[in-house]
C-alpha cells in the first residue's frame, strides 16, 4: 500500500488586536527558520500601514512576510481569495523546509485556510443587521430578487417570504464573495490539509485594554491622520469597505468635520477594545488552541520544538 505524504506542518499564532502577535511571530520565525503568512483582513491593503499596525519595514527585513500589501484599498477581497493565496504560500514554503507561521487576528481567514469555507462559520453582525433593516423597510421579496442574481440556486430553494434564510444567504455572499450554495456543495469544511499547532496569545482584559489605548495614541502620534488624508487624496473615499474599518472611519470623520479630534480618538479606542473582545470570543470557541502569555517565549519555544521534533530545534 502506498504511503501517504505527510501533511505540511505549520504554526498558527492568533489572538486579539494589540496583544503582540507580530513580535511573537517574528521571534518564532527567527528561532525555527520560518516565514510569516499574515491572517489580517486589513494588512492586505496597500497604503494602509499605521492604522492596521502593519509590520514595520525593519520587521519585514528581519523575517519575510506574506499576505501583506497584496491589493489596493478599493479592490474586493474575501475569505475564499485569502484561502487560495495563503494556501499557495504554505505549499511554496513547506517543501523548502521553511516553517509557515500564520499570524493574525482574523479568525475566519485562519479557519478557512486550515479547514476550508463553511457557511455555518461565516457570520457578520453588521452585515446581518443591515440586511434585516432592509428586509423591514423594503420587504423580503426585494432581497429575494437580489439573491436570485448572486445565488440563483439558493433563491430557487428559498421561498420569497422566508426572510431569515434569504438574509442568511445574502450575508454569506457579502462576506465571502461566493454563493452559499457553492460553499455548501463543495464540502470543503473539515479538509485537514495541514498539521497545525495553534497558539493563542492571552492576557488579562485590563492590561490588554490599556495596551490597546496606548497603541491608538501611538498611531495618532506617528501620523495616522496624515495617512488617512493621503488615502482620501488618492481617491479612496469614506464609502469603500476598507475606509469603513476601525481607525480609518474615525479619522475620516474627524478630517471631514463630523467628529472632534478628541471624540475620534475616544471612539477609536472604544471600538478597538470591543473588536478585541469579539476576537477573543471567536478564538475561545476553539478547544485546540494552546493559550500562552505573549512574553512567555520560553514556553512558546518549548511547545513548538516538541511539535516540530528535535531536528527543527535551532
Amino acid at each position: 500500500m502506498k504511503n501517504e505524504r505527510p501533511k505540511p506542518k505549520l504554526i498558527v499564532i492568533s489572538g486579539p488586536t494589540g496583544i503582540g502577535k507580530t513580535a511573537v511571530a517574528i521571534a518564532v520565525a527567527e528561532a525555527f527558520g520560518g516565514e510569516i503568512i499574515g491572517a489580517d483582513s486589513m494588512q492586505i491593503y496597500r497604503y494602509m500601514d499605521i492604522g492596521t499596525a502593519k509590520p514595520t519595514a525593519e520587521e519585514q527585513v528581519r523575517v519575510t512576510h506574506h499576505m501583506i500589501d497584496v491589493i489596493d484599498p478599493d479592490e474586493n477581497f474575501d475569505a475564499a481569495r485569502y484561502t487560495h493565496m495563503a494556501r499557495a504560500c504554505v505549499r511554496k514554503l513547506a517543501p523548502n523546509d521553511i516553517l509557515p507561521i500564520i499570524a493574525g487576528g482574523t479568525g475566519l481567514y485562519i479557519k478557512a485556510l486550515l479547514y476550508g469555507l463553511s457557511s455555518e462559520a461565516i457570520a457578520d453582525k453588521v452585515v446581518r443587521n443591515r440586511l434585516q433593516i432592509e428586509a423591514t423597510t423594503k420587504g423580503s421579496r426585494v432581497l429575494h430578487k437580489r439573491l436570485a442574481s448572486c445565488d440563483p440556486a439558493a433563491a430557487t430553494r428559498i421561498h420569497p417570504n422566508d426572510t431569515f434564510r434569504i438574509i442568511r444567504a445574502l450575508e454569506v455572499y457579502e462576506i465571502t464573495g461566493r454563493p452559499m450554495s457553492s460553499i455548501q456543495t463543495s464540502h470543503q469544511f473539515g479538509d485537514h490539509l495541514f498539521d497545525a499547532l495553534k497558539i493563542g496569545l492571552s492576557m488579562d482584559r485590563e492590561t490588554l485594554y490599556a495596551q490597546i489605548d496606548r497603541r491608538v495614541e501611538d498611531m495618532i502620534a506617528t501620523g495616522l491622520v496624515d495617512e488617512v488624508k493621503g488615502l482620501l487624496g488618492r481617491g479612496y473615499g469614506s464609502e469603500i469597505r476598507a475606509m469603513q474599518s476601525i481607525g480609518y472611519r474615525h479619522i475620516t470623520s474627524f478630517i471631514e468635520g463630523r467628529l472632534s479630534r478628541e471624540e475620534a480618538i475616544r471612539t477609536m479606542k472604544r471600538d478597538t477594545r470591543r473588536y478585541a473582545k469579539r476576537q477573543m470570543t471567536w478564538f475561545k470557541r476553539d478547544p485546540n488552541i494552546i493559550w500562552i502569555a505573549p512574553h512567555d517565549q520560553k514556553h512558546t519555544s518549548k511547545i513548538i520544538a516538541a511539535f516540530l521534533g528535535d531536528d527543527r530545534i535551532g
